[in-house]
């Protein structure tokens, strides 16, 4: 394959977003060995260590995908007469491992993509398998016509009907002949901005890439009849194979087996930054600890069809979470903008557009009576009008904002009354070794206190990964306590003059 010119080489991605296959030009078939050498010889953090005792996805995952992409690439259309046999490569599997666990909803790292080839998948809800997202990739076939020698000058021109072809060019380009996948389980994923609870997250590595701007994927003709002279005349279910063995896939031994437990307490390490070495931990950090782990939750997870009035007795009405697929089963909903207490918490969120069939969080603010309510159809959702007055609410985006360490409650979400929303907060990672950032109480905490300090010590988030919190302002306490918990000696207050309090809360 030659090299395009330099103004070409401008245009290589053929998708910019973060739905699209990577598209990277290189300018020949690099060895993936070769690859990869460069890519271990990196000092990049992220690719740093975790034992690889066990593998990156279970060994009928691993050929559920790779039978899937080759029976798929054997029945392209119109036919290739180049179309090569695809096999695992395991370190292909390794560096799609690494990124899978950074739970970044993009392609990466950078400094490979200009290497492989890359296409990400990720589901949240009902269990699906691998599969479903390969099959996914191939079905953007609708959208994309393919480009016949005869309008090939003296480049082939890119036809994609749709909003994304290129997961389905680089699943079906004929010379990237390798692959390597890992699922992995990212608890509280950025994606598109919605945070997915626990989203499942597949991530396909292939070498060498495809995409190459202005060439076809595959050449047309007789399955077989223009396979590169390596493959000796092989072919199998119309797929350039090798009939030496080479091709064939062994199945890893037991132990090397590694699948995903859904039910693990979450790894708070899988966030969506980039991973930095943890500095040299201070003399105090050797003081006796008191750990804790704290999993109390804000936010209520309700049912698609709870109604506001049945769930606010007694509760703090303000964050709730709602599950997937609530577009075909959210009860009854009352009014447009201001909704009825009576109405589908979930079912207003639904109708006003801050949740979609995929669920997530809302948050809810109580505004007293309304005279009427309008009936309207938004977003999939018909509500109900009502002609006399009611106690009502409005739904809204729950915000995400990252702070540094030392940020308190007093600079950034102060209580006032009425109460008020706060954002969902991401602290960075080894906060815990910010000694500028004080910490004052245990459970409530004075609003001078830092809040990923404060957080740390309450076991809502563990320092060396950082991660997601709630914040909820409250009125000022008569004495706070302290305590040695985590890492972290709180002070004690007694008779606090001025000043507010504040809790912290997990997100799981």
């Amino acid at each position: 394959m030659k090299r395009p010119p330099l103004p070409w080489l401008c245009r290589a991605l053929l998708l910019l977003s973060a739905r699209a296959a990577v598209a990277i030009v290189i300018p020949n078939g690099t060895q993936v060995e070769a690859m990869l050498q460069r890519y271990l010889e990196k000092e990049e953090s992220w690719w740093e260590a975790r034992p690889r005792g066990r593998r990156a996805i279970s060994a009928s995952d691993m050929q559920l995908i790779l039978d899937l992409h080759n029976k798929l690439r054997g029945q392209v259309y119109p036919p290739a007469s180049n179309m090569e046999y695809m096999v695992w490569d395991t370190e292909l599997e390794r560096s799609a491992e690494d990124w899978a666990h950074t739970c970044r909803w993009e392609h990466g790292p950078p400094h490979l993509l200009t290497q492989i080839g890359q296409n990400l998948g990720a589901h949240w809800g009902r269990d699906r398998p691998p599969t479903f997202h390969v099959q996914a990739w191939y079905d953007e076939v609708r959208y994309f016509s393919y480009p016949y020698p005869q309008e090939c000058n003296p480049y082939c021109p890119y036809r994609c009907s749709g909003p994304v072809c290129t997961h389905y060019t680089q699943l079906v380009w004929a010379t990237s002949s390798k692959i390597g996948c890992a699922i992995n389980v990212c608890y509280n994923m950025n994606v598109w901005g919605m945070i997915w609870a626990k989203a499942v997250y597949l991530v396909c590595n292939y070498s060498p890439p495809g995409n190459w701007w202005g060439h076809a994927p595959y050449k047309h003709g007789h399955p077989c009849s223009a396979c590169p002279a390596s493959y000796g005349g092989g072919c199998r279910d119309n797929l350039c194979y090798k009939d030496d063995g080479s091709q064939r896939y062994y199945d890893p031994e037991p132990e090397e087996n590694n699948y995903i437990e859904p039910e693990r307490e979450p790894a708070r390490s899988q966030v969506s930054h980039p991973v930095e070495p943890s500095p040299t931990p201070p003399p105090s950090h050797s003081l006796d600890r008191n750990d804790v782990s704290s999993t109390e939750q804000m936010s209520q997870q309700v049912s698609c069809d709870t109604k506001l009035r049945d769930q606010c007795k007694g509760t703090t009405c303000n964050r709730y979470e709602c599950p997937a697929s609530c577009l075909y089963s959210y009860g009854k909903v009352i009014g447009s903008g201001h909704y009825d207490m009576q109405s589908s918490i979930c079912g207003a969120g639904l109708h006003a557009g801050i949740i979609d069939a995929d669920g997530g969080w809302l948050d809810i603010t109580r505004v007293g009576r309304r005279q009427r309510f309008a009936k309207s159809y938004k977003n999939g959702v018909q509500t109900l009008a009502k002609n006399h007055s009611a106690n009502a609410f409005t739904v809204s985006k729950v915000p995400v904002k990252a702070i540094a360490c030392d940020v308190t409650v007093a600079q950034y979400c102060p209580f006032k009354k009425p109460v008020r929303h706060c954002p969902r907060l991401f602290c960075p990672r080894n906060c815990l070794y910010d000694s500028h950032a004080s910490v004052i109480g245990t459970r409530y905490y004075a609003d001078r206190s830092s809040i990923c300090r404060a957080a740390i010590h309450a076991g809502v988030i563990q320092s060396e990964s950082g991660g997601y919190l709630d914040v909820m302002p409250v009125d000022r306490r008569r004495q706070y306590t302290g305590s040695n918990q985590n890492g972290i000696a709180s002070e004690s207050l007694q008779n606090p003059t001025g000043g507010k309090a504040f809790r912290v809360f997990a997100v799981i």
